[in-house]
């Protein structure tokens, strides 16, 4: 495209700005122009245009078809440069910004982290955890791990795996509480019964657990605690098995009963569809799925 195509940018982002404002004033306002001075931007790509933008209306200014049409269009323009340019200011430092719920960070991702960190040295990785959704305008983070449904708008999802759950105590204390169904472990400690996957694993078996929340047993935040409490022998913990398989290969945690909940959640990677090209997220994205179907940790019974 020839250089002179091109309107001049500040015509563009006063454009952009009375838009979303539906007011000049307000645009001038937000830009640190005069009234004036935004209405002459305007009227000269108006004239650049051969057409108007904006019509007079009964609450200030409103689009035309014309304008409407190129509003989305200026707005995802002027959010990808500033995408560029927060990602390049990133770049400078060489950081990847993960932030993760914990349970997966502390169970699957930490152990693995260091095969990437080897395979680029140059690339500096912080792992941050915490329990509600990052805010990827507000926070300085570059990709996230979450679990959900999937439907975030604005951003680029990849499924991960499925989040199951399923019943896991120590050796020691299945050995002083024989298990014959799946309705004696109401007799035993439930860590965290709270969590509502509890009830849906006994009601997945026909088995009416409307006591089970009732009681007050041991509660803990994480599935990581409810494990290291489960091994410590203080009760049942409703784990998901992918995140555990060390500890049931090595007989640290027992699975009493075969069948594996679930809820139709998914862990995911997510992250801006303006960072989708940007190197280190590539380099992130690629690592972590050839990770997870290297190893797919399965949700079947005979995990």
């Amino acid at each position: 495209m020839p250089a002179d195509s091109l309107p001049p940018l500040a015509a563009i982002r006063c454009f952009e700005a009375a838009a979303r404002h539906r007011n000049f004033t307000r645009a001038g306002d937000e830009l640190g122009l005069t009234q004036a001075a935004v209405s002459w931007q305007i009227r000269a790509l108006e004239d650049r245009l051969g057409a108007p933008l904006f019509v007079r209306g009964p609450r200030g200014v409103e689009l035309t078809a014309l304008g409407a049409g190129l509003l989305p269009r200026v707005t995802g323009a002027f959010a990808d440069l500033r995408a560029a340019f927060e990602d390049a200011g990133r770049s400078v430092g060489g950081t990847l910004v993960i932030d993760c719920v914990a349970t997966f960070a502390m169970s699957w991702l930490a152990a693995r982290l260091g095969a990437f960190q080897l395979r680029h040295p140059d690339l500096a990785v912080r792992l941050h955890t915490n329990a509600r959704l990052v805010d990827f305008a507000r926070d300085a983070v570059d990709v996230a791990i979450r679990s959900g449904d999937g439907r975030w708008p604005g951003l680029v999802v990849h499924p991960l795996f499925e989040v199951t759950f399923t019943p896991m105590a120590s050796p020691r204390l299945l050995a002083a509480h024989p298990m014959g169904r799946p309705e004696d472990l109401l007799a035993l400690p439930l860590i965290d019964r709270r969590d509502p996957w509890w009830l849906q694993w006994f009601e997945d078996l026909g088995i009416d657990a409307s006591e089970v929340t009732r009681r007050t047993d041991l509660a803990v935040e994480t599935q990581a605690l409810a494990a290291r409490a489960a091994i410590a022998g203080q009760g049942v913990a409703m784990l998901t098995p992918a995140f555990f398989r060390t500890e049931i290969e090595t007989g640290l945690l027992v699975r009493p009963f075969p069948h594996v909940g679930s809820r139709g959640s998914h862990y995911h990677l997510v992250y801006p569809e303006s960072r989708r090209h940007a190197p280190k997220v590539r380099a992130f994205r690629d690592w972590l799925l050839a990770e997870v179907r290297a190893a797919p940790p399965g949700s079947g019974s005979d995990e």
